[in-house]
């Protein structure tokens, strides 16, 4: 791009007619407009809202289940009571907050923003996927009080099919709430496809887009499997028709399979947006343009196609065919390809690049180090030799941890705290930032790793009780949850601190280069942009933002690499104005 249209590359929008101080947040008042609210923006921080709700019921129950296996023998409760715990705290991490966290917060939030759209494609379609998704969580409240849920988040049969208490609401529950997924999915597809502003071509698309893009795809396409297997589980129970129960002449294998159809992939509906996270991070942090951004940006798409492919790699103990085993075990190798083509490139994006250790990249730095782990450790359960000793025992556990915790949360983590002062005009405590991220990172790795150990020496999964062998290394894992407990809570009280106390953010406090940070105030406009954007360069073209300022990295100054756009002109704010799409 020559230096002309780089110098038109950037231009700050004028203030709108509705007055400087207007914002998402303050153009209506009261609870009635955030219940009826169809900006994108408000729904983003309402699903944030509850989502932090159910974070804090589960991990309270994880510090439960840690709680009773710091000794063997009972500790705090029966084995009932610990069954019922651990259930719990998996179907509410799983289908309640990993699926939902980053798609539903930090993409409805974004999306938009980044791709130059006032909106989503369907504002009530959206508004509807909350309300939703808030029916099933009152759903999985009204299994616990009729009888709890004691057969583990996987509802495996005949048990699940047969058992009382509280389960037939929470597989209500999973089935009502996974239209949320679905509405989500449907909404950010079309955006994506029919909403982007002028110049904003394939290729010119935030790799968090790109992570968004390919999560939907699994969204829409897998989620209706697990729909329809609760459906029959539901049918079964409350009907008698044998379709999972042997006793009725039903099929337990089958069940696993449809499971599991879904819940590998909806493995990657937790991980790819978090993967588009990290390409924000490292770019923004390292003030360097991407380094392969084809190949992190085509890898979610193959990542999102593969996983349909891998299910049976759950099933090697099933009894499943010795061929069909093979088969899943080489996929599995496969899928791990895309996943190290994404760490490669951004320890690529790093070299030489000024890298500038914020809050928001140490957790993106901590993603890398605890999600290369999980990916290598996902591999060795992919081999059938392997797989035979370590399925069932705390080895699964810790791998699962290191991806889901260690990787989905560790970067919503660092996109809450990346894009909190464009939801809340306001700046965080950077050092309590930085101790919380320690605590969290030590307290992690205490709780996991040591699980890795114990699997490895044949510890297995689920157990109320265990040998004094295990005992130091469980003690170990309890205490390091308390620690990472203290960072999580530390988290929560600088973020509460930040929205009454905190400084007023500027419009850019990272000099990031991507859309949402064009405007002039940090809290966006009700309608996002005064004028329609168009894009002329890439999303991270820092050295083209350099020219335009004259040079210099502008990092913490909210000047340099503030867009990639010219504002267009428009008719006037309340007109309704076509997308240019492309």
């Amino acid at each position: 791009m020559s230096t002309d249209a780089s110098a038109a590359a950037v231009h700050a929008p004028e203030e709108g007619a509705h007055g400087e101080d207007e914002n998402y947040l303050n153009h209506e008042t009261g609870l009635w407009s955030w219940l009826t609210t169809r900006d994108h923006k408000r729904i983003g921080i309402m699903y944030c809202l509850s989502l932090a709700v159910v974070f804090f019921a589960a991990g309270m129950l994880a510090m439960a289940i840690r709680a009773e296996l710091i000794a063997p023998g009972q500790t705090v409760m029966d084995a009932d009571t610990y069954n019922q715990v651990f259930t719990m705290h998996g179907i509410m991490m799983v289908f309640l907050f990993l699926v939902p966290s980053i798609p539903a917060i930090l993409g409805n939030f974004v999306l938009p923003l980044q791709i130059g759209a006032k909106d989503v494609a369907f504002p009530r379609l959206n508004l509807a996927s909350w309300y939703v998704y808030m029916a099933g969580a009152i759903m999985t409240i009204v299994a616990l009080v009729t009888g709890g849920v004691d057969t583990g988040w996987t509802f495996y049969t005949p048990y699940s099919s047969s058992t009382g208490g509280g389960i037939l609401w929470m597989t209500a529950a999973i089935f009502v709430a996974g239209f949320a997924s679905i509405f989500t999915g449907i909404n950010f597809i079309v955006t994506i496809h029919k909403m982007r502003a002028p110049g904003m071509t394939w290729n010119r698309l935030p790799l968090f887009i790109w992570g968004l893009y390919a999560t939907s795809i699994v969204q829409v396409l897998a989620t209706p499997v697990i729909g329809i297997t609760m459906l029959l589980l539901i049918l079964e129970q409350s009907l008698g028709i044998g379709i999972f129960d042997p006793a009725l002449g039903g099929d337990p294998i089958l069940f696993q399979h449809f499971f599991w159809f879904y819940s590998h992939p909806a493995v990657y509906i937790m991980i790819l947006p978090a993967f588009g996270i990290l390409s924000e991070l490292i770019a923004t942090f390292s003030r360097q343009r991407i380094f392969g951004y084809r190949a992190i940006a085509l890898s979610s798409v193959a990542i999102s196609l593969l996983g349909f492919m891998v299910w049976g790699h759950h099933m090697f103990v099933s009894g499943q065919s010795a061929v069909s085993s093979i088969i899943f075990s080489l996929i599995t190798y496969l899928i791990g390809i895309p996943s190290g083509i994404k760490v490669f490139n951004w320890v690529a994006t790093m070299y030489k690049g000024s890298i500038w250790l914020q809050t928001p990249m140490l957790y993106a730095l901590s993603f890398l180090f605890l999600f290369t782990i999980g990916g290598f450790t996902g591999i060795m359960v992919g081999v059938l030799a392997v797989d035979v000793h370590l399925h069932d025992t705390y080895y699964v556990v810790a791998h699962f941890h290191y991806v889901m915790m260690g990787g989905s949360v560790m970067a919503l983590l660092g996109g809450m705290h990346y894009w909190w002062p464009k939801m809340t005009g306001k700046m965080y405590n950077e050092t309590l930032g930085k101790i919380a991220v320690a605590l969290i990172f030590i307290g992690f790795n205490l709780t996991f790793f040591t699980q890795f150990i114990l699997g490895a020496q044949g510890m297995p999964r689920r157990y109320y009780d265990y040998v004094e062998k295990y005992a130091p290394l469980h003690e170990l894992s309890t205490y390091g949850s308390w620690v990472l407990g203290l960072g999580l809570f530390l988290v929560l009280g600088y973020a509460i601190h930040s929205l009454y106390w905190g400084k007023k953010a500027p419009a850019n406090p990272w000099a990031a280069a991507t859309l949402e940070w064009t405007n002039v105030a940090a809290l966006p406009d009700p309608h996002n942009f005064l004028r329609t954007p168009l894009v002329t360069r890439g999303p991270y073209d820092f050295h083209l933002a350099d020219e335009v300022f004259g040079g210099g990295d502008g990092v913490g100054d909210g000047r340099a690499a503030t867009a990639g756009t010219l504002e267009a002109p428009k008719p006037a704010p309340s007109a309704p104005e076509p997308q240019e799409s492309h």
